[in-house]
């Protein structure tokens, strides 16, 4: 059986780990064993940050609507609770969109929520 050199199947492993670490600081970028660590727990914080992404979105569109819809006399609980009550099924992000582009539009849902919610003793 003939001898098997590793160099080809090595440097295209080095090389895979090399350009993950493009555009590291210091060794991080050009020490193999360094940069295989770095590369390793980048892919950590991505994979942990795809999903932290999702929640920071979802904050920023109740945020929004929260200040749309007081412009309107209503919380954003209440507004909320009036869409589900009307059946009205729209995600957040499509109503922080509305409130944004569409103010006519938004505003129309806004008060088919208030109509769905019932009157509030003074």
């Amino acid at each position: 059986m003939s001898r098997v050199k590793r160099g080809v199947t090595a440097h295209a492993k080095h090389k895979k780990v090399f350009k993950a670490a493009k555009g590291f600081y210091g060794r991080r970028k050009n020490t193999i064993r360094i940069a295989k660590q770095a590369v390793e727990k980048s892919m950590q914080y991505a994979t942990r940050d795809r999903r932290n992404k999702k929640r920071a979105f979802r904050a920023l569109w109740i945020q929004r609507l929260n200040a749309a819809v007081r412009l309107h006399g209503l919380t954003y609980s209440r507004f909320i609770d009036g869409l589900g009550k009307a059946g009205i099924e729209i995600d957040r992000k499509v109503l922080s969109e509305m409130a944004i582009h569409e103010p006519a539009a938004f505003a129309a849902y806004v008060e088919r929520a208030k109509a769905s919610l019932p009157a509030q003793a003074a």
